[in-house]
């Protein structure tokens, strides 16, 4: 179902920190989830608005949105918009629709969100609480009216959290950048991934530029869909700050020239043992600054971490379609009819990562120990 609502594109020099990346619209008759379109940035800056639980599957697949983050709090309005629509297109029949026909809906749709992306967590994490609250809703009061406020409050609660997760990891992680650093960071883990926050990755970056630390972000251009030149390096220009964009394979080449003095990366789902599953490249990095004695840090929420896996080698790896190495923006880029393998993630072994920067604190290593220790105390 093709998604429909597109405002003028504009060239986004004022959007940065007072744009939303993901927020809920509703009217008496009319919701629907709003979007910024990631994948027509930088040269397009789109929102779209999206009025069937369809579209916003269809967009976190197409990766209209993306971000750990991100797609969690989308996925949770996904199911706050299918409730609404169920609700509304039967509002006219002889039976309202039954409490019961409502939460079997809701299973339905979170089926359908959930099968989207596989590898990161925060996306069925959302849709799990969502559909506990359901449940906890109807078997306090078997009404679908109740049913809808309580979800539209649990939906926007989520939202709420991420905003708030995403500045306590920026203040925890900005204590660990020193005065003058130059940093690299790989992807987009930025305001971009979260509904309308400062990020993950980069929330620490844009806390210490904002205390002036005069720091300088290397850019990952990160292949095969380039979020980093696309998405990061917008971000970072928007907001002011220095940053030099550099193809993924000169990270290497800039570390031995002691150019760059830590690696900060976000997180897609954290195992019980610290290992980490982020973008693709993400793992090559870790090597690269284990080679050269430099710090590795994850940014990551709470919902991020996944204790029900008890190390990376269990966390499902998204393969996407090949045309995203093999074309850039529809131009063909490799012959025709080649074998391509494009798995979207990979997975960084706990013993590389630094420490792991979440909105609860900063947690090191044993991680099975604090991790643990850091999930119990919520």
């Amino acid at each position: 179902m093709p998604s429909e609502g597109v405002d003028a594109a504009r060239d986004g020099s004022d959007l940065h920190h007072s744009l939303r990346t993901v927020w809920w619209e509703e009217d008496a008759q009319l919701a629907a989830v709003c979007m910024l379109d990631q994948s027509l940035l930088p040269q397009q800056v789109v929102v779209l608005h999206l009025t069937h639980e369809q579209q916003v599957a269809d967009a976190i697949t197409t990766l209209q949105v993306r971000g750990a983050p991100a797609i969690g709090v989308t996925a949770a309005f996904g199911m706050l918009l299918a409730l609404h629509r169920f609700l509304h297109e039967r509002a006219s029949d002889d039976e309202p629709p039954s409490a019961s026909a409502s939460q079997t809906h809701l299973i339905s749709v979170g089926h359908l969100l959930r099968s989207t992306r596989p590898t990161a967590v925060n996306l069925a994490w959302a849709v799990e609480r969502m559909l506990r609250c359901a449940d906890k809703t109807l078997a306090e009061q078997a009404n679908p009216l109740s049913l809808w406020h309580e979800l539209r409050r649990e939906a926007l609660a989520i939202a709420a959290e991420d905003v708030d997760a995403s500045l306590k990891m920026g203040q925890y992680g900005a204590e660990l950048i020193p005065a003058g650093a130059t940093l690299l960071t790989h992807c987009n883990a930025g305001s971009l991934a979260t509904s309308a926050g400062l990020g993950t990755a980069l929330a620490p970056i844009y806390v210490a530029h904002q205390a002036g630390k005069a720091i300088h972000v290397f850019v990952d251009e990160t292949r095969p869909v380039l979020q980093g030149a696309r998405l990061t390096a917008w971000e970072l220009q928007q907001a002011g700050v220095p940053l030099t964009l550099i193809t993924d394979s000169m990270a290497g080449h800039f570390m031995r020239q002691g150019k760059i003095a830590a690696v900060f990366v976000g997180a897609d789902r954290i195992a019980a043992n610290g290992d980490v599953a982020n973008k693709i490249g993400t793992y090559g990095l870790a090597v690269l600054a284990h080679a050269h004695s430099l710090p590795f840090y994850v940014v990551a929420p709470c919902s991020t971490i996944d204790l029900s896996l008890a190390s990376g080698d269990f966390i499902p790896i998204e393969q996407r379609n090949s045309a995203e190495v093999t074309t850039i923006r529809g131009v063909q880029i490799a012959p025709s009819g080649i074998q391509v393998a494009n798995p979207a993630f990979d997975v960084t072994p706990h013993s590389l990562i630094t420490a792991i920067i979440t909105e609860q604190g900063i947690v090191y290593a044993p991680y099975d120990v604090s991790l643990g220790h850091l999930c119990g105390r919520l």
